[in-house]
Parts: structure tokens; sequence; C-alpha cells
């Protein structure tokens, strides 16, 4: 395997523009005296827009059990603690899988 100073040079600069966004976002956040009510409906709305991108994809591309596994998951999810949420979509996955097939 040959060293690719291209390669190299992509990785180095997704790096530096990873921490240059990570570290501009603390630093815009920290200077605020206080945040602005849109910025903080925008902030607190991350975490769903996040989980939408990754469990959208699984749920209309995947099988069946990965749709009955999520929505398994969110009526648990709606009643119990995610350590819930996880088991009882990772039983309906094993169920599917050893009982119908994959």
């Amino acid at each position: 395997m040959e060293f690719d100073l291209h390669m190299a040079l992509v990785i180095l600069a997704a790096a530096v523009a990873t921490f240059a966004t990570r570290i501009g976002g603390y630093i815009l956040i920290t200077r605020m005296k206080s945040i602005p009510p849109r910025v903080e409906a925008a902030l607190n709305a991350v975490p769903a827009a996040v989980l939408t991108t990754l469990v959208a994809p699984a749920f209309f591309i995947g099988g069946w059990e990965s749709k009955l596994a999520l929505i398994a998951a969110l009526f648990i999810g709606l009643r119990f603690t995610h350590t819930w949420m996880l088991v009882a979509a990772w039983i309906v996955v094993m169920t599917w899988r050893h009982t119908i097939g994959a």
C-alpha cells in the first residue's frame, strides 16, 4: 500500500473543516450573553432531526423485520425507557429472522 498525498490532504482538510465548525459553534454560543429563543428552538430540534435521518432510511429501505422493529420501538418508547425500546426492537428482528427468515 502506497502513501497517497492527495488522499492525505483530503482527510486533513475534512478534519480541519469538522474541527472548525465544531469549535466555531462553541465559540459563537459562549460569546452570546443570552441565547435568542429562535436559536434555542433550532438547537432543541437537532436531536429529532438527526434521529429522523438515521431511522427513516431503515424504515423505507429495510425489510419487514426493520419496519416491524421500528414500529414496536415507537410504541414501547412512548411508555418505557430507551433500553426497553432497544430490547423490543431487537426481539422483533431476531424473532422474525429465526422464524420467517431473512
